[in-house]
């Protein structure tokens, strides 16, 4: 998923079309793909970028030396801001994750000085995120119990009208809400399978918890369903639902 993390976070920042020298604030920023490319395309005042994951403050602080960005260890929903410290508060495929999203966004608004916008992008678990789209619905194919981990019923925030119900119900106003397409392409086929022996994430997770011949069923029927050209590259694309809001 990190390889296409740094072009949807380009396309966001455009969409969004900052004015510079404002100031952000990234929620849930991991290892800073989206507070890097405010960085590189906002011209901001300063990044005040904020995760729960130590490790991911660590790692992202080695990565960047600017002083105009911020990294520190804190909780969406309970934010260590001030109110009125922003201009833009932000966040980038992290709001499924956060267990009380509406709190989180109650918390980015605090944050936000009146007249300013809060925004954020998901990706489209349930639908256009097609790689991993097929993915589970061979696995659900071939197994049904693989339906509960499936992150499209997983994560109803991933749908478009979901989400602008929920910054609606926010009150935020004028709001907004966008597709942002990213190509995905792989190689061949072990380009695309690899990523999922890692063991990392609800779909590697359930590729290593199966048995060899399960796995070897569903590899099999993966090759059979991806859209391969003639060269056997797959070239496909990953969808992500922006949505944003003025206070």
């Amino acid at each position: 998923m990190a390889r296409w993390s740094r072009p949807v976070a380009e396309a966001f920042i455009h969409w969004l079309d900052p004015l510079p020298r404002q100031r952000w604030l990234d929620v849930g920023c991991g290892t800073g793909a989206l507070s890097g490319q405010i960085l590189h395309l906002a011209s901001p005042a300063k990044v005040q970028a904020i995760d729960p994951s130590s490790r991911f403050i660590a790692y992202a602080q080695r990565r960047f030396s600017d002083d105009r960005l911020k990294f520190q260890v804190g909780d969406a929903l309970t934010l260590p801001v001030e109110n009125d410290s922003a201009d833009i508060a932000v966040s980038g495929l992290a709001l499924n994750f956060f267990p009380e999203p509406a709190t989180a966004l109650a918390e980015m608004a605090r944050a936000v000085q009146l007249g300013g916008k809060v925004a954020i992008y998901v990706w489209d678990y349930s639908d256009q995120m097609q790689f991993l789209r097929t993915f589970w619905d061979a696995a659900v194919k071939l197994d049904p119990a693989a339906n509960e981990l499936d992150e499209g019923l997983r994560f109803p925030l991933c749908r478009p009208d979901r989400l602008r119900a929920l910054f609606e119900r926010m009150g935020f106003l004028a709001v907004e809400v966008q597709a942002i397409d990213v190509p995905t392409v792989f190689k061949d086929f072990d380009d695309y399978w690899s990523p999922f022996l890692g063991g990392t994430g609800p779909a590697p997770a359930y590729v290593a918890s199966i048995s060899d011949d399960q796995r070897a069923a569903l590899k099999k029927l993966l090759a059979q369903s991806l859209p391969a050209n003639g060269d056997g590259s797959i070239i496909m694309i990953a969808r992500a639902w922006a949505v944003q809001g003025q206070l």
